[in-house]
């Protein structure tokens, strides 16, 4: 069956069954390109897809996927996930939905031939050499992810969108006498020809160069001041305690406390899945909620969780647009582009820059919001760098941290993991620690 046939046949058949039905079609396609000594290393492509339903029978919800759009395999999910919506305990309902449109927010970002993507790695991986310090080039590399999802439900729901999106990677080895570091990131955009291989292989380069030379830092309580890459990988954390799911299983600090200021004055936190450039915009949640700006921290104060239906129904608050699923699995909660609003000019005094937290899903606690990471940094005196730092370790908490907030600068960046989490240059007045 085309995608169109198989909707049509599974909403029919959970009519004649009787049956509330949610289907969610999900298509990925990853490219990696990597280069390594002026060739090509490894060039891999991969498609993966399938169909999500989720249905209501008895007013209780069960889930099952199919990866063939047969007849035969959509009677057997519909049949499956009836038949787990009568074993399970779990009550709920299909949302009312209307029609969405279908949506291209890739247009012709991903549109370059393979060849100019194949020379965009070889280009990186040879000008990451372009510096008499770098003693080894792992890998330079390109990869895009594109993803189609359409959803349609007996409730009305209907629509569809493409996004994705691209970058640059590296990784290599910098030295300085005996003085070694290895440098890794990736520079991602929602377009091909926005990417230039010269220009990130400098960035790279210099922010991995900065750390030669590091030395122990001594235990204390410094001012901190956290680079935007470092707190953007703090929200990841944070956003659990936003969860509405979270919520509703007891499992987040910030149950009871919504109009509570929780924060300093200079935090604003936003969740957009409307920026023109976010990388994970979509003008839908994965329940056909269409997608709006959320705040959810104001100047200090908690404004929102983030919900879907369901959630939102259990705590009696207002569905914010927040549901997450792949086809695999059940709703879920999730933030798209979540960002710490930028502020102004900040300017160094005296503390440590924290450039990278390693370690986050082992070193921080989701429920408790405590943390201990390993990090790397800069010592700064009198308003300049006076030399890298290493071998120390951060600790607090994400709430405490959040309230000493004395700064805000003006450059944003973005990490991408489970979702888009962007932040500017962020000053804490105090955090606590552990080195030499």
């Amino acid at each position: 069956m085309t995608l169109e046939e198989a909707k049509g046949y599974v909403l029919r058949r959970a009519r004649e069954m009787g049956l509330e039905a949610e289907l969610l079609f999900v298509e990925n396609r990853e490219l990696s390109i990597r280069a390594q000594g002026g060739r090509l290393e490894e060039l891999k492509e991969a498609r993966q897809g399938g169909v999500g339903l989720r249905v209501v029978a008895g007013g209780r919800v069960g889930y099952a996927y199919t990866e063939e759009l047969s007849q035969e395999a959509l009677d057997w999910a519909l049949e499956e996930a009836r038949e787990n919506a009568l074993l399970s305990a779990k009550e709920g309902r299909i949302p009312p939905g209307r029609p969405l449109g279908s949506h291209d927010l890739l247009g012709e970002g991903l549109s370059a031939p393979l060849e100019a993507k194949r020379q965009a790695a070889l280009s990186l991986e040879k000008a990451l050499w372009e510096d008499p310090r770098v003693r080894a080039v792992l890998m330079g590399g390109y990869m895009e992810r594109e993803v189609r999802l359409a959803l349609e439900s007996t409730q009305g729901a209907q629509g569809a969108y493409r996004t994705g999106l691209a970058g640059l990677m590296g990784s290599f080895v910098m030295g300085e006498g005996e003085s070694l570091k290895q440098g890794w990131d990736v520079q991602l955009g929602k377009e091909f020809h926005a990417l230039d291989p010269g220009r990130t292989a400098l960035e790279l380069r210099e922010k991995t160069a900065r750390l030669l030379g590091a030395r122990p830092l001594k235990t204390g309580r410094y001012r901190a001041y956290l680079e935007p890459k470092a707190m953007a990988s703090l929200l990841m954390i944070l956003a659990q305690a936003f969860s509405g799911k979270m919520a509703m299983e007891g499992k987040s600090r910030l149950l009871g406390r919504l109009g509570e200021r929780i924060a300093s004055e200079l935090v604003t936190l936003i969740d957009d899945p409307t920026l023109e450039k976010g990388l994970l915009s979509r003008p839908f949640d994965a329940e056909g909620t269409p997608a709006r700006p959320t705040v959810v921290v104001e100047k200090g104060v908690f404004k929102t969780f983030l919900h879907n239906s369901e959630t939102a129904r259990a705590l009696g608050q207002e569905n914010t647009g927040h549901a997450r699923r792949g086809y695999r699995g059940p709703l879920g909660v999730g933030p798209s582009n979540l960002y710490l609003a930028p502020g102004g000019d900040l300017k160094l005094t005296d503390g440590v820059v924290i450039t990278e937290f390693m370690g986050l899903h082992a070193g921080a606690n989701p429920v408790s919001l405590d943390f201990s990471l390993q990090a790397l940094g800069l010592w700064v005196e009198e308003g300049e760098v006076r030399h890298a730092v290493e071998n120390f370790a951060v600790a607090g908490n994400l709430l405490e941290l959040l309230q000493a907030v004395e700064g805000v600068g003006s450059d944003l960046d973005w990490v991408l993991m489970d979702a888009a989490y962007g932040s500017p240059t962020v000053a804490v007045a105090e955090l606590s620690f552990a080195g030499a």
